[in-house]
């Protein structure tokens, strides 16, 4: 049996996972205004998880956020990949004030495929990932297994305090904007 050469992989989409977040404005039709941006030609959009009510991250002093993932199937590069979350961001006219401040949409690549990148503004996976039950709670619903730094998505997070972390009813179908 042959084996596939590089150039072949090169045809293949590579699978991406998002995480998605947004405290004021209506950060849930930000979140599917930014996927339905995204999911095209390029993009595909395979999977979202439902979305999640945390409590805010570093920056304490703000609003619950609402967090989701998405996996995503592309043939652009990871550095592509970013400038066109960054677009929907930008579109959706996200404002960059202070770290981990209030915002109406924050669209991160968690992971890449297979790969490890560290270039200035593109670190993945994510770097802090494994570190944030607000990301790896939409991430484990939709891929319990993917393997992070040797341990399960879903291990990942069963070591992690998810007080305060709340799926929200109406499943994973909330982004397509259909009443169901």
């Amino acid at each position: 049996m042959p084996g596939r050469n590089s150039a072949s992989r090169m045809e293949l989409p590579t699978r991406a996972y998002l995480g998605l977040g947004g405290n004021i404005g209506d950060p849930a039709a930000a979140m599917a205004a930014a996927l339905q941006a995204l999911d095209s030609e390029s993009v595909a959009v395979v999977a979202v998880s439902s979305l999640y009510r945390t409590p805010p991250w570093g920056m304490t002093d703000q609003p619950d956020f609402l967090n989701a993932a998405a996996s995503v199937d592309t043939m652009l590069t990871a550095r592509a990949l970013l400038e066109r979350c960054l677009d929907a961001e930008r579109i959706l006219k996200r404002v960059r004030a202070e770290r981990w401040g209030p915002r109406i949409i924050d669209i991160d690549i968690l992971w890449f495929g297979d790969e490890t990148i560290e270039e200035e503004g593109l670190q993945v996976p994510h770097p802090r990932l494994t570190e944030r039950a607000f990301a790896l709670a939409p991430l484990a619903e939709i891929a319990p297994g993917l393997i992070l730094s040797g341990r399960s998505v879903g291990e990942r997070l069963a070591g992690l305090d998810t007080g305060g972390i709340t799926r929200l009813p109406g499943g994973c179908e909330w982004w397509r904007g259909e009443s169901g």
